[in-house]
């Protein structure tokens, strides 16, 4: 099954037969800088992705060169008007939110340079793969406007102070440097970029559809409590997952030493 649509010129939305959904940011020229309308495709993409029970994985990549260079500077500076300024912010914190809140793991596949809001595209994902010439850099402070909101997803991917460097320093910084701070999960060559991801996503995608929701949903819940709230938490998300068919099924699978058959589908 391959299914290709444009959501507009600027995003590119299919899904392959392995039930991973992939996204596109078109604009090449602009380094796929997150215009208006191109946030408002990509919130679409997700949420068609993540709505379509074939989809179990999504994968996020950028045309050309590059990632995504950030916010596009050009429509920040073509209005002086703070309502204006207030919808784009808006609209990428929505669109953060929505891929933290897709039912469906979403692996960023990084290429080029991640930068500013293209930054914080990376940290937003669940998962990330790059190729080992990446740079990511969150370089607002250099032209006097802070990365306030890019600060909120890298302060919950890396620590207080790997976090307070880049914004602080605005400086580019590697893959490897990336790996080591927790930003992205793996690094390869660029030619085996699409495979690792591609791999990464199958095995992600053979799990089953319910577990994978009820994780990714829990993961975020928890991560702001306290300990022993998580845990209070965690103990009945547990207690709920054991009672479904998806358990019963993978528990019994895994003594019969065969594979397990997932009875579920998620929306």
């Amino acid at each position: 099954m391959s299914d290709k649509q444009h959501m507009s010129e600027t995003v590119l939305i299919k899904k392959d037969a392995h039930g991973i959904g992939h996204i596109t940011i078109n604009r090449p020229k602009a380094y796929n800088a997150l215009s208006i309308e191109c946030m408002e495709a990509l919130i679409r993409a997700f949420e068609i992705l993540s709505a379509d029970s074939f989809v179990r994985v999504i994968i996020l990549a950028g045309s050309g060169k590059g990632f995504c260079a950030g916010h596009d500077l050009q429509e920040l500076r073509s209005s002086p008007d703070t309502t204006f300024h207030e919808k784009i912010f808006d609209r990428c914190a929505s669109l953060m939110l929505t891929i933290t809140g897709s039912p469906k793991p979403v692996i960023a596949k990084v290429h080029g340079i991640a930068t500013a809001a293209g930054c914080q595209l990376v940290a937003s994902c669940d998962l990330a793969v790059a190729e080992n010439n990446a740079g990511f850099a969150t370089p607002g402070v250099s032209i006097g406007l802070f990365c306030s909101t890019p600060m909120v997803a890298l302060s919950r991917n890396v620590s207080k102070k790997h976090a307070m460097e880049m914004l602080l320093s605005g400086d580019l910084i590697s893959a490897q440097r990336a790996y080591e701070t927790g930003l992205i999960n793996r690094l390869v060559p660029i030619e085996q970029l699409d495979q690792a991801t591609l791999d990464l996503a199958k095995k992600i995608a053979s799990k089953s559809p319910l577990a994978l929701k009820i994780g990714k949903q829990a993961f975020y819940k928890q991560i702001d409590m306290n300990t022993e709230d998580a845990y209070r938490y965690c103990c009945q998300v547990m207690v709920e997952n054991l009672a479904a068919g998806d358990a019963k099924e993978g528990i019994d699978a895994f003594m019969e030493k065969r594979s397990p058959a997932w009875c579920s589908v998620t929306q």
